[in-house]
């Protein structure tokens, strides 16, 4: 029986996919989405644990150990291997030798792998003087059918979604499929032409009338051309907006997805993903509308030749077939290489982003060598693939070529042979000669459009799994206003965890108000737990336990942005976009408040020197402020915040890259500014936070004290050591 492979829809989904593809081995037909409800991608992918405890919540019992190779032949099967030290396949089957070993990864295919394949990706400790590797055995218990009772495999139409984008040019295509008509049609009449050019002029010696069949087929020409300039006009127009369209609906979706979304997805695999649009595409607009042409040109000129000669018909359709399954041969190897490509061209693109962005410290740190035989390495090994791919498509090329040139051979004897028994005129042999050029073509074309097929599949299916993700809106409620007077913010019993399976809470046990119209300062240690408060008040995450309160209701019956859109933010990695100071500081959507964006840059300090630049507030500034010093760059990120005005105000580190002099001139600013408003920071600077009307400090991700300034060097605990650190205290 052929395992059933689940193919990974990124580079975080590689334990998910295996969990899916034992449980379908077990007997359920469960979807990979349903599947990654209980065991979610982290920022780093799935742990083994993390693969555990979703399999206990699945019903499987789950043995993770360290086997020899020899033991792991044993069994039993299948067992999820962790690979590689950084990804998971599947083994499914061993051969009696114990010496094949048969992998389904979730990333490449059903793959076999020899003894030695197996020491170099899967071996990876020494336990007791032995090689080992680390494997997952797993086994259905009686409560599996009923956990995921309900939980069929989601039957998806992927080429579903791209109706609405051919649609709205139905008109365009209608005059696009007469041109084919009217171009074939006109093309039908060439080889009847050429048999009349033959068997009435030539053997006629009629000069006159081979002039009269010569003009005819100008005009056929002439006509072919005109229709064929017309159909790739509109052929390009409709292509342009089309692409315009498929990618702008990617953005427009990657816009409505959770924050945490991003926080598993590499960037290369979201640029690949933009990538996968062109073959759509081309798809859409090319390869469909040859096809049709292709199949309507088979059909009438295969009838023709059927008419000319069957013999010679069933030589050409037997030879068609075999060149066919010659290329069907290679498309599973094909569809293999084409997922490792994706894969490793989504890490090239991660490691090129970072080696060009980082080139200044790389050149202050003194290790070129060392960053560029990494990008060299990863280039070999991006190399090694396309050869690999390169060689496939000429051994494919090759073979059809042969079977192709053969198949001709046999037809040109044929019908050479049919001309010296009389039984065709030469003029029909030299027909039938332009009929089989003809049929050749969509024959190729036909073989063509089942790779391209093949290939946009398997795009639609990563651009599917961001196009069916959860809107973060969705997953939120609509909730628009607030229904209490008091609009303080409650926080209780909360825990939380970025990976669900984590051993330890980032946050637990918290319990904390936040009230309306005052300041409220959050410090602690680094890694204490601090800017993930603020991200889940921003609602960057749902809460594991507890729940956070807004005016007397959840934050996820609230519509998250228009609730952001209450808050003015500043966070310690906040963005500087590539455009004008103006827009940097009025980053919302509408005009520009002049008189507004003015005030906001004096109240953060960064007027004088705006008033200094040559276009003042107009000056374009480069991609992430790089014109800019970090101290100018937090300042912009103030007054944007300022600007908004906002009636709650988040501050992580907003500060810190500032010196004596303008951190204070900002502080009392601000202090101002705070009035009426509900205010949540988050320093290390003390001396920032000193006046705030209440102070909590986090250790380990919980509240260990609560407070005023002077309130808490009084008991002189965590908070009194933190600014005794700091020296702004005299110990006695």
């Amino acid at each position: 029986m052929k395992f059933s492979l689940v193919r990974q829809r990124d580079a975080m989904q590689c334990g998910i996919a295996c969990l899916t593809m034992i449980c379908r081995h077990f007997g359920s037909n469960v979807d990979i989405s349903q599947v990654e409800q209980y065991c979610c991608a982290a920022k780093r992918g799935v742990s083994m644990l993390s693969l555990v405890r979703a399999a206990k919540i699945l019903g499987l019992d789950s043995k993770p150990m360290r086997r020899t190779l020899d033991e792991l032949a044993q069994g039993p099967f299948p067992c999820i291997l962790h690979w590689n030290q950084n990804h998971f396949v599947v083994l499914y089957k061993v051969d009696r030798k114990g010496s094949r070993f048969w992998i389904a990864d979730p990333g490449k295919g059903l793959m076999k792998y020899s003894m030695e394949d197996m020491r170099k990706h899967w071996t990876s400790v020494s336990y007791n003087g032995k090689e080992c590797g680390v494997v997952m055995f797993l086994d259905s218990t009686r409560d599996f059918n009923e956990n995921l009772k309900g939980k069929t495999k989601e039957q998806k139409q992927i080429f579903h979604f791209l109706k609405r984008y051919i649609k709205q040019y139905h008109h365009h295509f209608g005059v696009i499929i007469l041109c084919l008509v009217i171009s074939c049609g006109l093309q039908l009449l060439l080889p009847f032409l050429t048999q009349s050019i033959v068997d009435v002029g030539i053997v006629r010696k009629n000069i006159g009338y081979v002039w009269l069949i010569l003009l005819g087929q100008l005009m056929i020409v002439t006509g072919r051309t005109i229709t064929d300039f017309v159909r790739r006009k509109i052929l390009l127009h409709i292509s342009l907006r089309i692409n315009i369209s498929l990618v702008s609906d990617f953005f427009t979706k990657l816009l409505k997805l959770p924050m945490s979304f991003f926080d598993i997805k590499l960037l290369g695999d979201l640029l690949q993903r933009i990538g996968d649009h062109n073959r759509v595409q081309q798809f859409l607009t090319t390869q469909v509308l040859n096809i049709m042409f292709t199949m309507v040109s088979f059909v009438v000129f295969g009838g023709i030749l059927l008419v000319y000669n069957q013999l010679i018909f069933m030589v050409f359709i037997f030879g068609s077939v075999m060149c066919g399954l010659w290329i069907a041969t290679f498309l599973k190897r094909r569809r293999i290489i084409d997922f490792e490509l994706f894969e490793k061209q989504g890490m090239n693109q991660d490691i090129t982003y970072e080696f060009i962005t980082t080139i200044q410290e790389v050149k202050l740190q003194n290790c070129e060598q060392r960053r560029c035989d990494e990008w060299e390495e990863n280039q070999n090994d991006l190399f090694a693939i396309q050869m690999k791919s390169l060689n496939l498509q000429q051994t494919q090329e090759s073979g059809s070529v042969l079977i192709n040139e053969v198949k001709n051979i046999f037809i040109t004897v044929l019908a050479a042979t049919a001309v010296i028994n009389g039984q065709m005129t030469l003029g029909a042999m030299l027909a039938v000669q332009y009929i089989i050029g003809q049929l050749n073509s969509p024959v190729q074309q036909l073989m063509n459009f089942l790779y391209f097929m093949q290939d946009v599949k398997i795009s639609l299916e990563r651009i599917n799994e961001i196009h069916c993700s959860r809107d973060e809106q969705k997953v939120a409620g609509k909730l628009i206003g607030f229904a209490n007077a008091d609009k303080s913010i409650s926080i209780s019993n909360m825990n939380f965890k970025y990976n669900r399976h984590a051993l330890e809470y980032t946050l637990k046990n918290i319990c904390l108000d936040i009230p309306e119209g005052k300041v409220t300062a959050i410090v602690g240690a680094s890694g204490s737990g601090k800017t993930t408060l603020m991200k889940l008040l921003l609602g960057y995450y749902e809460v594991l336990g507890g729940e956070i309160t807004i005016a007397g209701y959840n934050i996820n019956d609230y519509n998250l942005k228009w609730w952001r859109k209450q808050c003015g933010v500043v966070m310690q990695d906040g963005v500087i976009f590539s455009e004008s100071i103006a827009r940097n500081i009025a980053v919302a959507d509408g005009e520009i408040d002049v008189g507004r964006m003015e005030e906001a840059a004096r109240m953060s300090n960064i007027y004088d020197f705006i008033m200094s630049l040559p276009l003042r507030f107009y000056t374009k500034i480069g991609r992430d402020g790089i014109s800019l010093s970090q101290g100018q760059r937090q300042r912009i990120l103030v007054a944007r915040a300022i600007y908004k005005n906002p009636a709650f105000i988040f501050l992580d580190e907003a500060t810190n890259s500032l010196d004596a002099n303008n951190e204070r001139a900002i502080v009392e600013e601000l202090h101002n500014f705070y009035r009426g408003r509900t205010v949540v920071i988050v320093a290390h600077r003390l001396s920032t936070v000193r006046n705030a009307d209440q102070i909590i400090v986090l250790e380990h991700g919980e509240i260990s004290e609560c407070g005023t300034h002077s309130e808490l060097i009084a008991i002189r605990g965590s908070y009194f050591e933190l600014v005794k650190n700091q020296l702004e205290l005299a110990v006695e």
